[in-house]
Parts: structure tokens; C-alpha cells; sequence
């Protein structure tokens, strides 16, 4: 065997993680959920004129569902992947606290509810990574019901996010 017939065989062995189309469509689906789903709530943020919007909820869903999608995909045990689903909210709650802006005005908080609409895109995407399609768009439903509906309804003193 020649060198590039063994590079050829190394980086055949490098793509084996998909090996059929069952196992294609089942990563594809999730992957590709969890950017619809996220990107409609990042369509809305947008809409709203909100700094996080489609670009940025897609990412952050796509990227939620891959980091739980390839560690079950690789056979990684129900408690590992548990422990990456924590680094994953922790760290989508530092990404979050970036959007977090502290007005002079006493009592004014600003992009609360950004952070929490980036978090929420990651449950949805962690949650359409674990192959639960279903359950991410019913969280999505119950998303865009808060930030569509509820500005509607009158605060008691509270500004809008």
C-alpha cells in the first residue's frame, strides 16, 4: 500500500461516525430542528429589533444540539452526557450576561429577557440533539407564546426587555 492509499484509508476512518443514511438522517434531522427551531425565535428577537437574533440563535441551538448528538452518537453514557449539558447551560448563562446592561435609571435592567431567549434556544437545541423533536418544538410554541403575547399584558412598574 502506497502513502496516499493509507491517507486516503486514514481519512476514510475519520468519517465512519455516519455510516449509513438511517444514521445521516437521524444527526441531520436533529441538527437541522434545532436550526429551524432556533432560528424562528431568533427571526422574532430580530423583528423586535433585539441585538441576538437569527445568526446568533442558530448558532447557539445548532451548536447545543451537537455538543449532545455527537457524545450519544459516540456511545457516551447517560451521566457524561449529563455533565456536558451543565457546561453547555453554564455556558450559554455567561454568553447570556453579556446582553445583561444595567441602565442609570433606578430599576432599569436591560436584555434580561435576551439572555434568557439564548438560553432557551439552547435547551432547544440540547433538547432536539437528544432526538426529542417533539418536546423542542413545543418549548419553542411556549417561547414565542411569552415573547409574543406577554408584552401585551400590563406590568406592575416593570419596563420592557
Amino acid at each position: 500500500m502506497n502513502w496516499w492509499e493509507r491517507f486516503a484509508e486514514g481519512l476514510s476512518e475519520d468519517f465512519t461516525d455516519l455510516p449509513g443514511p438511517a444514521t445521516i438522517a437521524r444527526v441531520g434531522t436533529r441538527l437541522l430542528v434545532a436550526a429551524l427551531l432556533g432560528g424562528a425565535l431568533g427571526y422574532e428577537r430580530e423583528r423586535a429589533g433585539k441585538a441576538a437574533g437569527i445568526r446568533t440563535h442558530v448558532l447557539v441551538a445548532v451548536g447545543a444540539a451537537m455538543l449532545v448528538a455527537g457524545p450519544l452518537h459516540a456511545g457516551m453514557s447517560t451521566s457524561d452526557v449529563s455533565r456536558i449539558m451543565q457546561g453547555i447551560i453554564t455556558g450559554i448563562g455567561f454568553l447570556g450576561a453579556g446582553t445583561i446592561v444595567k441602565h442609570h435609571d433606578p430599576g432599569h435592567v436591560g436584555g434580561l429577557t435576551t439572555a434568557a431567549g439564548v438560553w432557551m434556544t439552547a435547551a432547544i437545541g440540547m433538547t432536539a440533539g437528544l432526538g426529542r423533536e417533539g418536546l423542542a418544538l413545543v418549548g419553542t410554541v411556549l417561547a414565542f407564546a411569552v415573547l409574543m403575547l406577554l408584552p401585551h399584558v400590563p406590568h406592575a412598574g416593570n419596563h420592557h426587555q
